[in-house]
């Protein structure tokens, strides 16, 4: 194999037989080197081979990415040998699926050149507990709690536990049913998913929209063993809009965006949802968590995500609760 082969980090995680996070966490302590091309970070097979060896040896690196024995990286890098200039800097994990988060990424690294954003696709459950795993930096969610009709704090304040952490509105936005052209089958309310003759396509465990879904069938007494297709899973609204516009299933869940993208199919909203970012208050943060909110409050950021449709930006950048 030449040595000029590198992988992505969805690659590498196959071939380590972990998740894309923890990959992730490899890349930010600094044990895996990495470097980006465009907007997807790689890493070389020789690199690869030496994280493998350390693995092996138990030579990998337990501390911060940033300091090691008082040291910073570089110095630790010039006196061991095991890094190079790849592995400097400190990365920010930001989770999530929402194309915001990807303009959110740029703007970062403009503002600050010192920082890697990195992106992970994770849904809105795992991402929380990602991050009460030290995984993730920045983590978006869209899980509402439906005894309360309280969007994300509930289980925010169940995971963080212990944490102090703030969470900041990105937008609203509406989430509902992806029906076939013409909505054949006539579905306008939550409760209509119990009709005889549905198939449903679901998204995966821990996805903001599953969380809904679930919510609402235990609301509206919905046995979800009753639905079918309730087990089949895709990652991704325009995955599930897409079953849908095919004629594969009858009905998904999801938020208006992909309906605006997806042909073939048309959209039930049903309800507005509130995506927050939550970002953890610790020693080192409060430079970049300052600037993320700066970058949430601005004309360009808001002028950028206002040409999207499907977004509603009033209350962007509002600090919606911290400890």
């Amino acid at each position: 194999m030449s040595d000029n082969t590198s992988y992505t980090t969805e690659e590498i995680a196959r071939l380590l037989k972990i998740s894309k996070l923890k990959v992730y966490d490899l890349i930010k302590k600094g044990e895996l080197p990495s470097y980006r091309v465009g907007k997807q970070m790689r890493v070389d097979q020789s690199d690869l081979e030496a994280y493998k060896q350390n693995a092996r040896s138990g030579m990998t690196l337990s501390t911060s990415p940033l300091t090691f024995a008082g040291a910073n990286l570089t110095q630790v890098a010039t006196h061991s040998g095991q890094f190079n200039s790849k592995a400097t800097g400190h990365s920010l994990v930001i989770t999530g699926q929402d194309m915001s988060l990807d303009i959110l990424a740029t703007y970062l690294e403009r503002c600050l050149p010192t920082e890697r954003p990195l992106r992970s696709y994770a849904g809105s459950l795992d991402s929380l507990i990602a991050m009460y795993q030290g995984e993730s930096d920045i983590v978006s969610t869209h899980l509402l709690d439906g005894d309360t009709g309280e969007y994300n704090l509930p289980y925010i304040r169940k995971i963080l536990v212990g944490f102090s952490y703030v969470v900041v509105r990105l937008l609203t936005r509406s989430a509902g049913l992806y029906v076939q052209k013409g909505n054949p089958k006539g579905l306008h309310e939550w409760s209509h998913l119990q009709k005889d003759g549905l198939t449903l396509i679901n998204r995966e465990r821990g996805a903001g929209a599953r969380v809904l879904l679930d919510e609402q069938l235990r609301l509206h007494g919905i046995p979800a063993a009753s639905l079918s297709g309730y087990a089949q899973e895709e990652n991704s609204h325009l995955a599930v809009a897409g079953k849908v516009a095919r004629g594969e299933a009858d009905v998904a869940i999801g938020t208006e965006k992909a309906a605006q993208i997806v042909d073939g199919v048309d959209f039930i909203p049903l309800i507005q949802e509130y995506y927050d970012l939550v970002m953890l208050k610790k020693s080192g943060n409060e430079h970049w968590i300052t600037t993320v909110i700066d970058i949430l409050r601005s004309p360009a950021f808001q002028s950028e995500l206002g040409s999207i449709h499907g977004y509603d930006l009033t209350e962007t950048g509002t600090i919606i609760y911290e400890t």
